[in-house]
């Protein structure tokens, strides 16, 4: 980020600043000045439109909060700074300020659930009931055993589950999109923003969705789950994907790349912020690091020259794919 890119940023942190004022007039009237600012200079729209995200994500956690600016107030003390700060240091202050305020506050379930795992690191348990289950990094679950079922519902992220042998309760994991009833032992399952993806290691699994019939997903078998049902069944090679989790790995077999960048964000703190649907026609197969996801942007970018990578700090990364002039 040159001189220039770092004026530019500042000026378009204050906008967000103004435009999540408290005051409603406020804000009207920074809406009015920050269309004539982006429409002075095409670097203006281009500074702005990495940061108008950022301040839809800002706006909603106002209305979370009953209309609490202080994420906003927090941010204008950081961007206005003190003669002997760098701009760049203010910059980055203010940004992370603003993901973290909107981070915390989106993300209670995961707080609140029985088991979960930090950003970057995996967990390990034995359940009651002998099942072993690893929770892959930023993951949560909830456990409901009872004397004649055993539930888990997946509340995020991506879990690998070892079960136990109990013929009189059954072993069902909920995702948001179906009922997954374990009739062996090994797999994993996913949960994206509006899919499951579940993964069988060994023996079967019964998958259903709400008003529709329960699909049997065999070893070796992988599907991709919706609301609208269990989509085909997959061959896959399953002892790949062991190895992937224990080397902390992610596997991508012609995946779209917005998949693989979610899943690369659930693994690095801050944001990992890009437009879905510039994006959407890019496939990706690829073993990429978890346990360095700079490193996998970082061979995301050295395999599709089309993709640009801005780190504006650690907590912020912006990936998108200019059109060449």
């Amino acid at each position: 980020m040159n001189a220039t890119d770092d004026v530019l940023a500042e000026q378009a942190a204050r906008w967000i600043v103004r435009l999540s004022d408290d005051d409603a007039a406020e804000r009207r009237t920074a809406q009015h000045g920050f269309a004539a600012w982006k429409a002075a200079d095409p670097r203006h729209a281009a500074a702005a439109a990495s940061m108008e995200n950022l301040l839809q994500q800002l706006n909603a956690v106002r209305g979370q909060a009953g209309g609490d600016a202080r994420p906003a107030r927090a941010a204008l003390a950081a961007v206005a700074p003190k003669r002997q700060r760098t701009r760049r240091l203010a910059i980055a202050s203010a940004l992370v300020l603003l993901v973290l305020g909107v981070t915390v506050s989106e993300r209670p379930a995961y707080l609140l659930a029985d088991l979960s795992s930090p950003t970057g690191q995996w967990r390990t348990q034995t359940l009651a009931d002998g099942s072993r289950l690893t929770l892959g990094s930023d993951s949560a679950v909830n456990v409901h055993f009872s004397a004649g079922e055993r539930h888990l519902e997946l509340v995020q992220g991506e879990i690998l589950v070892d079960v136990a042998k109990d013929k009189n309760r059954p072993f069902i994991i909920d995702s948001k999109q179906a009922a997954l009833r374990a009739l062996g032992t090994r797999f994993t399952v996913r949960q994206l923003n509006n899919a499951t993806i579940l993964s069988m290691l060994e023996s079967t699994v019964s998958a259903q969705v709400p008003q529709h019939p329960a699909i049997k997903v065999h070893a070796g078998q992988r599907t991709r789950i919706t609301r609208d049902g269990v989509g085909p069944l997959v061959s896959f090679d399953a002892a790949s994907l062991q190895d992937a989790w224990s080397a902390h790995q992610l596997l991508v077999d012609d995946q779209p790349l917005t998949e693989v960048l979610d899943e690369l964000a659930r693994h690095r703190p801050g944001q990992l912020r890009y437009d879905r649907a510039q994006l959407a026609n890019i496939r990706v197969a690829a073993v990429l690091p978890l346990d360095d996801t700079d490193k996998a942007l970082q061979l995301l970018a050295d395999n599709f020259p089309q993709l640009r990578i801005r780190m504006l700090t650690r907590y912020l990364v912006m990936v998108d794919a200019p059109v060449k002039k």
